[in-house]
Parts: structure tokens; sequence; C-alpha cells
């Protein structure tokens, strides 16, 4: 029989680059890892895993909180004299502002006039009890010779003490206009920023009415509302984090907590105190964590963990070819770690990874183990 040396020459390649690989998969110098790890196994397996065991870490407790931002305190600066034209208006809503500070005016000619009137009142007063006096002195002193009856020094001495009560009452009304006229002068009662402004220039007002309103000291709190079952969690001086509207971070501290709960809502509210210049303005709604004491926590991967139909599971490797789904409850999240609260031993082997793909029974094979018969210069 002829043969054709035309097709024998290119098969003979193939044979020999085919013989080639097999060899080179199989040299103990060059573990061919990453090929065999997706390779299943003649046993069956499905997948590869790897797998990793829960680790105990310290971790603060945190409580998980939302509410609005408000004033620590809020101060209204009104009028104390009425009837009077607001003359002059020195600041505006969100400036700084100082306690005494001049923040408005009110026209006060009617008042300097009538501190004018106030003051000739007294000194006529007081003209009228330096007669009456006068007059005591000289009746007192011509008593013994009969020259005058003992009735008329009477109403000297009574006419003497009724000049002196009516320069008590011209001081009296003196001082009452000088206050006055010191009211028309609008000052700010603390240190703060205005935070509105219902004084307009030109408008009368009458004593009471509303000018300013001030945010004490500039100082912003967060009012978290919290669950009745852990308000008890929650100490005067936890360190506070919280997200800010814009994204930023700010911390505080807890200042106060409410010794009564809401009765619609059930939650109590914690008084959180802001460092000034945070960021935070009154009207903000912000959500934040209160940290408690450092406690023990059994920690997972995130990646280990599945959220599926609302439960928490994780996937248990079994004699080394197959896993079992593990209900488990999670609580605290930090960086990539969750806490795991119930339903798993500190020695189990968990999937780290890929638990999304695996389901009750199905057969895996660990990476670890690939990688040892990589090296090995078998391939299954």
């Amino acid at each position: 029989m002829k043969f054709n040396l035309k097709w024998i020459a290119p098969a003979t390649l193939v044979l020999a680059a085919a013989a080639t690989a097999v060899v080179w998969q199989g040299s103990a110098s060059q573990p061919a890892v990453a090929a065999e790890t997706i390779v299943p196994s003649t046993t069956g397996a499905a997948l590869a895993v790897s797998t990793t065991t829960p680790a105990r870490q310290t971790w603060p407790t945190q409580l998980l909180a939302s509410g609005n931002l408000a004033a620590w305190q809020e101060a209204i600066v009104g009028a104390q004299t009425g009837s009077l034209r607001i003359a002059e208006l020195y600041v505006d809503v969100g400036q700084q502002v100082k306690r005494g500070q001049l923040l408005a005016r009110l026209a006060d000619d009617s008042l300097k006039a009538s501190l004018d009137k106030q003051n000739a009142a007294v000194a006529t007063a007081r003209a009228n009890l330096d007669q009456a006096h006068a007059n005591v002195l000289r009746a007192r002193a011509v008593s013994g010779s009969g020259a005058i009856s003992g009735k008329s020094i009477d109403d000297y001495v009574i006419a003497e003490a009724t000049s002196q009560a009516a320069l008590a009452s011209a001081q009296a009304d003196l001082l009452s206009t000088q206050i006055q006229l010191e009211q028309t002068r609008i000052v700010a009662v603390d240190d703060g920023y205005v935070s509105s402004r219902s004084a307009l220039l030109g408008n009368v007002v009458s004593a009471g009415t509303e000018l300013f309103r001030l945010v004490r000291q500039s100082r912003i709190e967060w009012r978290a509302e919290v669950d009745a079952q852990r308000v008890s969690q929650v100490k005067v001086g936890q360190v506070v984090r919280i997200g800010l509207p814009d994204g930023s971070i700010t911390e505080g501290k807890v200042r106060l907590i409410a010794p009564t709960l809401s009765t619609s809502t059930n939650r109590a509210t914690v008084y959180v105190a802001l460092p000034t210049g945070s960021g935070a303005a009154p009207g903000m709604f912000a959500s934040g964590t209160i940290e408690g004491e450092a406690t023990l926590a059994l920690t997972l991967p995130q990646s280990a963990v599945v959220l599926r139909d609302g439960r928490s599971d994780v996937y248990l490797l079994k004699d080394d070819s197959t896993v079992t789904r593990r209900t488990v409850v999670t609580g605290r999240r930090q960086g990539d770690r969750i806490e795991v609260l119930s339903g798993l031993n500190a020695d189990a082997r968990v999937v780290a990874s890929g638990g999304a793909f695996l389901a009750e029974g199905v057969k895996v094979e660990r990476i670890e183990r690939l990688a040892t018969a990589g090296t090995s210069g078998s391939v299954r």
C-alpha cells in the first residue's frame, strides 16, 4: 500500500504538540493550578470554593438612629417698650452676634422729651422738699415762745413728709423713663447667630413683639430617636458619628437622654451635642451611629453571607465534598466583615465567597486541594 507523505508530516506535528502539552502540564516545576481549579473532578465536584472560619474581634456596639437637627436653645429678642417705630436695623439673618451687641434701635425722640420733663419734675419736688424742711426748722425754733401753735408745727412736719414722698415719686418716674429710653436699644441676649428676623424698618412695634431669634452660642444638636428596647444601651458621653445631607461625617457626644418616651412612636429622644462649625443646620434630617462599649463579635467576610428571601445564609463545607446551607442572624458591620449573632459555631468551615451559586447538598472541591493536586503532576 502506498502512503501519501504530504499528509504524514502535519499529523506528526499535531501529535508531537499534544504530547508536549501533556508533559508540560505535568511538570512539577510549572504546576497548572489555574487550569485545574476550573476543571470538575471525577467525583462530580461542580464548583471550586475556598473556605474560611469565623474570627472573634473586639468591636464597639453600634446603635443606628435617625432624627432632626435643631438648635441647642433659641433666644427670642423682642421689644420691651411699645408704640415706637423701628428706626435702625444693624444685623441680618445668619450673622454672628455677641452678647449685648446692638441689633436694632427704636425711635426715642418722645422718650427723650419725657426724660427732660421728668428731670424737671424731680427738680421741682426737691425744691418743695427743701422749703418744707426749712419751715419745720423755723417752727421748731419758736415753738417754746408761744408764737406758733402746736397744730401749725404738725402741719409743717406733714408738709415736709409729703414733699419727701413727692420727690421719691418724681425720681421713680425719671428712672422709668430712663429704662424705657434704654429699651429702645435692642441688643443680643447671648452669643450666637441670627436664625430669623421679623423686624422691619419703620414698623411701629408693641411691647412683646418678636424682632429677632438667635441660636444660642451657635450650638446645634442632633435629636435622635431610639427604640424603647435599645435606649438602655445609650449612655451620656458616648461618641456619635452622624452623616450630614451633604455627605460629610461629623462627630458628637450624647448630652442628654429624654426621661420619657413618645406615646405615639414608642421611641426616646437622645440629644447629641455637635461641635461648632460642623456644617449642621437646624431643620436637617440625618442618620448616624451611637457607639457603645466594645464587645467580642464573631465575624465573617461579608462575601460569605448570602442574602436570600429576607434571610441571611452561609454555606458550610461538609466532609470536604458537599455544602450545607445554614441560616444565621447578623448584626454589626465594620469594613468588609459582618457580625454573626447566632446560627454558627466558631469552628465552622464556611464558604468564603460565591455562595449565591450554591445550593443545599451541592458537591464542591476546595481550591486548596486543587492547588495541591496541581503540583503532583496528575490531571484528574
